[in-house]
């Protein structure tokens, strides 16, 4: 199996690299899944709905989330009524939606997809790590195809995950920082990680952001207005080979690929 994994998309800009880049990727490298961390994608802060089903049908198969999961209202349409959605699995018993999911399309092997949240510098979620466990051994005895997006600050919280899960999870990619590592590799076990994946969206910017406002904030420490940069935007990511017998990575390739068609919007 082959996977495409995008990193967090800001706002209409990061959309709109997805649609217009998602189907060549797919045709080029003969993808077989599409997951996409899409937890800023509206307005640059939390998901809807409409941004939702927009992913979708750029060719996205699962859309994970992180810690900007509540700042668009309507996510609470999306927690109940989309199994392609993903929040967080360490939120506590009750929260609405689900933290991981089975997908399997005709042809090809089930994979189960993971979102965490880290702890360090991050909200107070529940541990991580403890429920990273049971909850790959639950997904394991569906499938050896385990993909699990790390939404977390911390590089050594990001990689101290992925070793505890080495060799039982096909891959873990880390998101949220905005800044792609280049790191990638595949660890002892069989495991593909790459601390973090970078974003999809303008990079004429602060992370995604209009730089002017950022750098009033850092000089003056007064309240700003955060808006969307527009300029230089990429898609960014990570492509990673699966061994179908095994559930193992066979290879791990950084994405970072500068839309430059011609905007229809």
């Amino acid at each position: 199996m082959k996977l495409l994994f995008i990193g967090d998309i800001v706002g209409k800009p990061g959309r709109r690299a997805v649609r217009d880049l998602v189907p060549g990727l797919r045709r080029e490298h003969a993808l077989d899944l599409v997951i996409a961390n899409g937890e800023n994608s509206a307005g640059g802060s939390g998901i809807t709905v409409k941004t939702a089903e927009e992913i979708f049908a750029a060719g996205v198969d699962v859309i994970t989330s992180g810690d900007h999961l509540w700042d668009q209202k309507e996510v609470v349409d999306l927690l109940h009524g989309e199994t392609r959605f993903l929040r967080p699995l360490n939120y506590p018993p009750g929260t609405p939606g689900q933290g991981s999911v089975i997908i399997q399309h005709p042809g090809l092997p089930p994979l189960a997809v993971l979102n965490l949240q880290g702890r360090t510098f991050m909200p107070t979620l529940e541990n991580p790590f403890l429920m990273a466990e049971s909850e790959v051994t639950r997904l394991r005895s569906h499938t050896l195809l385990v993909f699990v997006d790390f939404h977390a600050e911390a590089t050594s919280e990001k990689i101290a995950m992925a070793r505890m899960l080495d060799g039982r999870i096909s891959a873990l990619i880390g998101t949220h920082t905005h800044v792609q590592t280049a790191d990638e590799q595949i660890f002892p076990g069989g495991t593909a990680f790459l601390c973090d994946a970078g974003f999809t969206g303008p990079h004429e910017s602060v992370i995604g952001r209009e730089i002017e406002p950022v750098l009033q904030r850092f000089l003056t420490s007064m309240p700003q207005r955060f808006e969307v940069a527009k300029e230089r935007v990429y898609l960014q990511g990570a492509i990673v080979e699966i061994d179908n017998a095994s559930g193992m990575a066979r290879h791990i390739q950084r994405v970072s690929i500068l839309d430059d068609l011609p905007s229809s919007d």
